[in-house]
């Protein structure tokens, strides 16, 4: 029986992330939930505690917060699930995630919004552009087909610790895919559905501001981890 410990970084997202805490408790799949307060200023950690994760924290910065998930981890985890605190992924398809790398036929599976069904307006035009464009590149490096940057994923807790991350910000997803590929990994994609943020405002698309920023640390981060 595999222990599964879920990770989710959250940065001011008050209004959903109880329900997002309480619907990954109620799959009965994960032993801990552990919310990364992001430098929030205002009632997420409070909420994520009443809903019963456990809550760290971590300088601003996405992959920042992973990392202290990571960090904050039980000993006893053997698979590490990260989702987004928004409300926009669907916990019901935990299992489905988890399931190959409980069965020993995967080390790494990740969630692909735009294989699955979409609610209107719950991913805009960029982000579905960038994950095809990432996707063919990552082909032509590693041989690994991704549709997606999804941040609905499980991994391995071994084969994480594989990886090296290095990521501080936005590119900590596709670094974990880039160098899953390039490490070997037995990798499998499926599709999940994706909901609209429950409440407040999308930190990436949510401005031009978001969107540039976040595509320029993907762009660099493609290009770091290639040429290592």
């Amino acid at each position: 029986m595999s222990n599964i410990s879920v990770i989710i970084p959250a940065l001011n997202e008050q209004e959903p992330i109880a329900g997002v805490v309480r619907e990954c408790l109620t799959t009965g799949l994960p032993d801990e939930v552990i919310v990364v307060d992001n430098g929030s200023t205002d009632r997420t950690a409070a909420r994520s505690r009443e809903a019963g994760a456990r809550v760290v924290t971590a300088p601003r910065g996405y992959g920042r917060a992973c990392a202290a998930g990571v960090r904050a981890l039980s000993p006893t985890c053997d698979i590490v699930m990260f989702l987004d605190g928004d409300g926009s992924d669907v916990p019901a398809f935990m299992n489905q995630l988890v399931d190959p790398i409980a069965r020993g036929t995967h080390d790494f599976v990740i969630g692909s919004r735009t294989r699955g069904q979409r609610e209107s307006g719950s991913m805009n035009f960029q982000q579905i552009l960038s994950g095809r464009i990432a996707g063919m590149i990552l082909r032509l490096l590693y041989g690994v087909r991704y549709t997606d940057m999804c941040p609905f994923r499980a991994i391995r807790r071994e084969a994480l610790a594989k990886l090296n991350m290095r990521e501080e910000t936005y590119g900590w997803n596709l670094e974990m895919q880039m160098k899953a590929a390039r490490c070997g990994l037995r990798v499998l994609e499926i599709p999940v559905d994706h909901r609209r943020r429950v409440g407040g405002e999308s930190k990436v698309s949510g401005t031009l501001r978001g969107t540039f920023v976040a595509g320029s640390r993907i762009i660099a981060t493609l290009v770091r981890v290639a040429l290592e």
